[in-house]
C-alpha cells in the first residue's frame, strides 16, 4: 500500500505498539523489497535492541527523546559498524537478500545507507540541538510536536509561538551541520507544515495507518449516512 501510494518511507513505532521483533522484521523485508524504505521508532535507546532491528530489515531508526550529545553519540555507536560505531555484524542480512558479502563491504554499504533520526521532544533536547545535530552519523533531527508541546506547557498547541521558535532553532542547528530537519504531528496544521518545509524540513511524517484508515472510514459514513438519511 506504501508503494501504491508513493511515500517513499515508512515506519514501524515500537515506542508505542506492542508489535514484535519478528512482525517488524516481516514488514522490514516486504519494504526492502519493493523500494520502500523501512524506518523503525525505537521504544529506547537499547543497544541490543537497536542492533536487532537493524538486523531484521531496517534501514533506519528514529529515536524519541533525544535530549544531549552523549545520547545521540550512544545511539549512533549502536546503529553503525565499526568505522562509525559498534555495532556487532551479522553476516545473514535481508538488505543483501542474504548472499555472502566480505564483512568489509557489507559493513561499508550498510554503514552508508542507514539513517539515524534523532527526535528532539522537550525543551532540554532544543536547548541542546545545536550539540545532537553536530553528532556524526546523526542524518536527521525530527521534532515530534506533540510531546514538545506539552513540554514546553502548552500542550495540543503545535503551532503555539513557542513551538515555532524550537522550530527554529532546530532548523538552525541542522542548517550549521548540514543535517535535515523532520517535522510531525502536524496532519491538523497543514499550513504550519507547509511553512516549514518551505523553510527547510526535508522529512516528514504524515500520519498513521491507522489514522488513515478510521479518517476514511469515518468520512465514508458521513456520506453515506448524508445521502441515505433514515428515520
Amino acid at each position: 500500500m506504501a508503494k501504491t501510494a508513493g511515500v517513499d518511507s515508512i515506519y514501524v513505532d515500537l515506542e508505542h505498539c506492542t508489535f514484535s521483533l519478528d512482525t517488524t522484521s516481516q514488514i522490514c523485508m516486504a519494504c526492502l523489497a519493493v523500494g520502500i524504505a523501512p524506518f523503525v521508532r525505537v521504544p529506547s535507546m537499547d543497544p541490543s535492541l537497536i542492533a536487532r532491528i537493524l538486523d531484521g530489515g531496517a534501514l533506519g531508526i528514529i529515536v524519541p527523546h533525544v535530549e544531549s550529545r552523549a545520547e545521540a553519540a550512544a545511539v549512533v555507536q549502536a546503529a553503525k559498524y565499526p568505522g562509525q560505531g559498534k555495532r556487532s555484524f551479522s553476516s545473514a542480512l535481508p538488505h543483501l537478500r542474504f548472499n555472502s558479502v566480505s564483512a568489509p563491504v557489507a559493513m561499508q554499504a550498510i554503514n552508508a545507507a542507514t539513517t539515524v533520526v534523532a527526535m528532539i521532544e522537550s525543551a532540554k533536547g532544543v536547548e541542546r540541538a545545536d550539540e545532537i545535530a553536530g553528532v556524526d552519523g546523526i542524518d536527521i533531527l525530527h521534532v515530534g510536536a506533540n510531546d514538545l508541546s506539552n513540554d514546553l506547557g502548552v500542550p495540543g498547541q503545535t503551532d503555539h509561538p513557542l513551538v515555532r521558535e524550537a522550530y527554529r532553532r532546530i532548523w538552525e542547528a541542522c542548517r550549521g551541520y548540514r543535517k535535515h530537519l523532520g517535522i510531525g504531528g502536524l496532519a491538523a496544521k497543514p499550513d504550519f507544515a507547509d511553512e516549514l518545509v518551505r523553510m527547510g524540513a526535508r522529512y516528514m511524517t504524515t500520519g498513521s495507518d491507522l489514522g488513515f484508515l478510521l479518517g476514511a472510514a469515518t468520512d465514508r459514513v458521513a456520506q453515506l449516512r448524508s445521502a441515505y438519511p433514515v428515520a
